[in-house]
């Protein structure tokens, strides 16, 4: 085929308000999701559900015979919120793959990303809600992609079945790690004194847990289980500090949903043992989160307010984030023997606006659930703090020229 020629031509695969859902972040199949929009304006209308997106596949400017959902506002898919063409469903990240499986959500064509090993398929970068969708849709289309990595735990199931094969032409997304600033850098600091050692992590995307991350190269015995994993903890296993020995279960198994981050991650993941690409029933599981020592969750926040409330998905009635793992990860923090949920966010934001507020917009993890704050202006420990000693505890990590204003706030709300 002509390097110029579509990988595949939709016309006649594509029906009338079809559900088109296919993989998200770096398991996005760029071939074909690049050829299906491509081709959208000559398509009947389509639905397209998305998750986070780091590739510059979905334009806001693109034909409007197709709309877009998701679970979040993640990444690139913050331009279609932007324009009004992303319908938010507000999930729990385990929650939405749930419904997959329990053809509560039922896809009708599914466009995947695979590697392909010795004969053997595997998903890749992300063991998620595709998979259960593939086992339901009308069609199922892999995009063999020879440089995506062969990972275990994500093979393809038997049951899950393939009708369209292509050749990716391009390798798989990548995610760089973002520079870490002094802010972040400050955050981390703080939030680093809560970990110790034996501790087992799980984090999110972004400068401020790849600054955590990069905070604890001293700490012992590390063990990994999270949503994703990035760079930074190939440097926590290659200086020592990750072993995965003392977590409790999946002794010497790093664990995790997806795999996000540069080729360096990619060529560590490939054919490792060591590393596990699981499902989010086990992933996000609660039954599985409280086996586990130590675990230390680290989320960030668009908004905590004064009694503890985090707020994740919206600013401004606009939805810029997600609930993502957050609350299940939290929650399985909170149930771990010695476990940690912490949230970590900047003290202002980047108009100047304190996010530390009175009241949240939108509750994601609620007051009952929290456990500890951290900004680059301390550690506010919240667990068994009846309201007013948390206002005051959220108050001393507010930035210092917004702490005056949250004062009177608070003084006004309990007139």
């Amino acid at each position: 085929m002509p390097e110029h020629a579509p990988p595949i031509d939709f016309s006649g695969l594509i029906r009338d308000g079809d559900l088109i859902v296919c993989g998200q972040a770096t398991a996005e199949p760029a071939t074909l999701t690049e050829a299906l929009m491509a081709q959208a304006a000559h398509l009947p209308p389509y639905r397209m559900m998305l998750g986070p997106v780091f590739s510059e596949t979905f334009s806001a400017s693109c034909t409007g015979s197709v709309s877009f959902q998701s679970y979040g506002v993640i990444g690139n898919a913050r331009r279609l919120a932007k324009a009004g063409r992303l319908d938010v469903i507000p999930s729990n990240y385990s929650a939405f793959c749930a419904d997959f499986a329990a053809r509560r959500h039922k896809a009708d064509v599914v466009l995947v990303q695979l590697a392909e090993s010795r004969g053997r398929l595997s998903a890749s970068l992300s063991n998620d809600y595709v998979i259960d969708a593939a086992r339901g849709a009308r069609l199922v289309i892999a995009e063999i992609n020879p440089d995506s990595p062969f990972t275990f735990g994500a093979e393809w199931p038997e049951d899950a079945p393939i009708h369209v094969r292509v050749v990716a032409r391009r390798p798989p997304v990548e995610l760089a790690p973002m520079p870490l600033d002094d802010v972040s850098r400050r955050i981390a600091a703080h939030a680093a004194g809560l970990i110790v050692d034996g501790s087992t992590l799980q984090f999110g995307v972004g400068r401020i847990p790849d600054a955590v991350l990069s905070s604890l190269s001293h700490v012992r015995n590390l063990g990994i289980h999270s949503g994703l994993i990035n760079d930074a903890v190939v440097d926590l296993i290659e200086c020592g500090a990750v072993t995965n020995a003392a977590k409790g279960i999946d002794a010497g198994i790093t664990v995790t949903n997806q795999v996000i981050g540069s080729r360096r991650l990619y060529r560590f993941v490939h054919e490792n043992k060591a590393v596990a690409v699981r499902p989010t029933s086990y992933t996000h599981g609660q039954g599985v989160l409280a086996r586990i020592s130590r675990l230390v969750a680290i989320n960030s926040a668009l908004q905590v307010g004064l009694d503890g409330s985090v707020n994740s998905e919206t600013l401004n009635g606009v939805a810029i984030g997600a609930i993502g793992g957050q609350l299940d990860f939290v929650r399985g923090a909170n149930a771990s023997p010695g476990g940690r949920a912490i949230i970590a966010l900047p003290a202002t934001g980047s108009d100047g606006t304190s996010r530390i507020v009175s009241i949240v917009e939108t509750v994601t993890t609620p007051r009952a659930d929290v456990d500890a704050i951290v900004t680059e202006w301390g550690v506010a420990e919240l667990r068994g703090c009846g309201l007013a000693e948390r206002a005051r505890r959220m108050i001393a990590i507010a930035a210092p020229e917004h702490r005056d204003a949250l004062w009177e706030q608070l003084r006004r709300a309990a007139c």
